[in-house]
C-alpha cells in the first residue's frame, strides 16, 4: 500500500511539472521580440518521400535561430538587480547572437564569452547586437570555464544555453506554434544538441496531442542523447564531432534529459553526408542555406521514410540558417554521396593501353563524376572512381558486382571519411619503401600558433613524410599527417602523440591509405 502510494505520488509530480511547463509555454512573453514563424510546405520533397513534408521555418527569426526565444524568455525572469549587475554567456553561436539580441531589446548589458576559434563572422555579429565579447581559450569548455569565473568576479547572472527551465520552456513555443499550424500533425522531428529545443517541443506536445510522435535528431559524431538513453541518465561522449557545431554537444542536460525521457517517442542518429544531403535539399525547396543543424530534422525525415508506412504529415524544424560560407565547399562535395547519388571507388585495372576505355565500357553507360590516377607500377593501376547513381545503396552494391564479376578488384570507399576527406585530393602516386611510415587523423584547432606547436612537438623529432589539411570554416581543420618512425622509437613516439593534446586516430591501415599512398615495394 505504502509503495502504491509513493508511486502515485511520483507520478501525481510529474503530472503537476508537465502541467506547469505547459501553462508557461502558453503564456511566455517571447513574442515581444521573437515572431511566429512559417510553416513551409515542401512538395518536391513530400512527392519524392510519399509522405507530406513541412519545413517550420526558425531561419526567419530576427537572429536567424530559435535560440532567441530561449534566451528572452530567461531573461524576463531575471529580477530588477539580476538586470542591472548584466548577464553572461559562454557560445560560439546562436545562443551567443540570441542572448545578445534579448538583452539589448531588454537593455541589459551582456557579456559573451567565445573561444579564440570562433569565425569571425560569429563575433562580429555578436557585437553588432550589442553584446560585450571575450575571446578567450581555445575550446567551448575553456570558454565556459571563464564565464563561471566571470559570474562570481563580476556578480554577473549566467545565461545557460539549454539546460534551464526558463530557456526550455522559451523553445517549447516552437511546439505551440506548429499544432496551432498543423492540428493533424503525425511527426515532428527535432534536431537536438544540449536538448533544449526537443525539450520544450516534447513536453508541450504530449500534453496536447499525445498521439503526435516527436522524435529527436542528432548527428551520429556528437549524439550525447542517444548515449544517455542508452545508459539511463546523462553521460559524457568521449570525443564530439564539429561539422554540425550547433549540435556539438558532448552530454546532455539534466533537465532536458529528464523531460525528453519521459515523452520523447525516438531517437535517429543521421551521418555528416545525410546532413549535407538535407542542407541541398533545403536550398533547392526554399532557396534558404541551412547550418548543418538546422538540416538535421530533415536529414531524420529522409531516414524515418525509409521504414515507415507512408503518407503521414511530417514536419522537420529548420533550427538555424547561420551557416558559415566556407563551409558551402564541404556541403557541396558531400552531398550528393549523402543522397545515395554517388559512389566512390578504389579499382585496379592492368596498366596496358585501353584498360581505361575498358573499365567505362564495364560501367554500363554509368556517368563518372570523378577518376583520379597516376602511374605506380608497372602491371597495375589503383584508379579512385566516383560514378553517379540513379538507385541508391542497391545500385552501388550491384557496381560492385560487376566490377568483380569482370575481373576487377574494387574497394567501396563510399563510406570511407578518409578517403572522402583527405585521400580524393591527394592521388599522386605511392612513397619509395623507408623506414616504416604511420599514418594520423588529427582534429586540428583553428587558433594561432596551432600549427607551430604541431610542428614542434612533433616535426622536429620525427620526418613528416605526409601532411594534408582541410579546413571547411569551422573551429577546426582536418589534417591527416604520416610519419617516419623506427620500431625502437613507437613508444617515444606515442607520448609525445599524448603530449599534443589534439584529437587523433591512427589510418594506417586504412584502406584507402594503403590502395593510394603507402609504401609500395619494389
Amino acid at each position: 500500500m505504502v509503495a502504491q502510494q509513493t508511486k502515485l505520488s511520483a507520478e501525481n509530480k510529474e503530472q503537476d511539472l508537465a502541467l506547469a511547463y505547459l501553462r508557461r509555454i502558453m503564456m511566455a512573453p517571447v513574442y515581444d521580440i521573437a515572431r511566429e514563424t512559417d510553416l513551409s510546405y515542401l512538395p518536391k520533397i513530400s512527392a519524392q518521400l510519399n509522405n507530406q513534408v513541412f519545413l517550420k521555418r526558425e531561419d526567419q527569426q530576427p537572429v536567424h535561430s530559435f535560440k532567441l526565444r530561449g534566451a528572452y524568455n530567461k531573461l524576463q525572469g531575471l529580477t530588477d538587480e539580476q538586470r542591472k549587475n548584466g548577464v553572461i554567456a559562454a557560445s560560439a553561436g546562436n545562443h551567443a547572437q540570441g542572448l545578445a539580441l534579448a538583452a539589448k531589446s531588454l537593455g541589459v548589458n551582456a557579456t559573451i564569452v567565445m573561444p579564440i576559434t570562433t569565425p569571425e563572422i560569429k563575433v562580429n555579429n555578436v557585437r553588432h547586437y550589442g553584446a560585450e565579447v571575450r575571446l578567450i581559450g581555445k575550446s567551448f569548455n575553456e570558454a565556459q570555464q571563464a564565464a563561471i569565473e566571470f559570474v562570481e568576479s563580476e556578480q554577473k547572472t549566467f545565461i545557460p544555453p539549454f539546460d534551464d527551465p526558463d530557456v526550455i520552456v522559451g523553445q517549447g513555443t516552437v511546439g505551440k506554434e506548429i499544432l496551432q499550424q498543423l492540428a493533424d500533425v503525425d511527426v515532428i522531428f527535432v534536431p537536438c544538441g544540449g536538448g533544449g529545443l526537443l525539450a520544450g517541443i516534447a513536453v508541450y506536445v504530449k500534453q496536447i496531442a499525445p498521439n503526435v510522435k516527436v522524435i529527436g535528431v542528432e548527428a551520429e559524431d556528437s549524439a550525447c542523447l542517444k548515449a544517455a538513453m542508452d545508459a539511463g541518465k546523462p553521460v559524457d561522449l568521449d570525443n564530439v564531432g564539429l561539422f554540425a557545431d550547433g549540435v556539438a554537444v558532448k552530454r546532455i542536460g539534466e533537465h532536458t534529459f529528464d523531460l525528453i525521457y519521459k515523452y520523447c517517442d525516438e531517437v535517429i542518429t543521421v551521418s555528416s553526408d545525410e546532413i549535407c544531403a538535407a542542407i541541398k535539399e533545403t536550398f533547392e525547396q526554399t532557396r534558404v542555406i541551412a547550418e548543418p543543424a538546422g538540416a538535421l530534422s530533415l536529414a531524420g525525415i529522409n531516414k524515418y521514410v525509409k521504414t515507415s508506412k507512408g503518407n503521414e504529415k511530417l514536419v522537420a524544424i529548420l533550427s538555424g540558417a547561420n551557416m558559415n560560407f566556407h563551409s558551402l565547399r564541404y556541403v557541396s562535395e558531400r552531398c550528393e554521396l549523402g543522397e545515395q547519388k554517388e559512389a566512390v571507388f578504389s579499382v585496379t585495372i592492368p596498366e596496358q593501353k585501353g584498360s581505361f576505355r575498358q573499365f567505362c565500357q564495364t560501367l554500363g553507360g554509368r556517368a563518372i563524376t570523378e577518376f583520379n590516377y597516376r602511374y605506380s607500377d608497372a602491371n597495375k593501376a589503383n584508379i579512385f572512381v566516383g560514378i553517379r547513381l540513379s538507385h541508391g545503396a542497391q545500385e552501388r552494391q550491384e557496381l560492385v558486382n560487376i566490377l568483380e564479376s569482370s575481373g576487377y578488384q574494387v574497394q567501396d570507399l563510399t563510406d570511407n571519411e578518409l578517403a572522402k576527406l583527405h585521400v580524393r585530393y591527394m592521388i599522386g602516386g605511392a612513397s619509395k619503401p623507408m623506414v616504416k611510415e604511420r599514418l594520423f587523423r588529427f582534429e586540428f584547432p583553428e587558433y594561432p600558433g596551432a600549427l607551430e606547436n604541431f610542428l614542434n612537438t612533433l616535426g622536429e623529432l620525427w620526418n613528416i613524410t605526409l601532411f594534408h589539411y582541410r579546413n571547411h570554416g569551422a573551429a577546426f581543420g582536418q589534417v591527416l599527417a604520416g610519419f617516419e618512425v623506427a620500431e625502437d622509437e613507437q613508444a617515444e613516439f606515442f607520448a609525445h602523440l599524448q603530449a599534443l593534446g589534439y584529437e587523433w586516430h591512427e589510418e594506417t591501415e586504412n584502406p584507402a591509405y594503403q590502395a593510394f599512398l603507402s609504401q609500395k615495394s619494389e
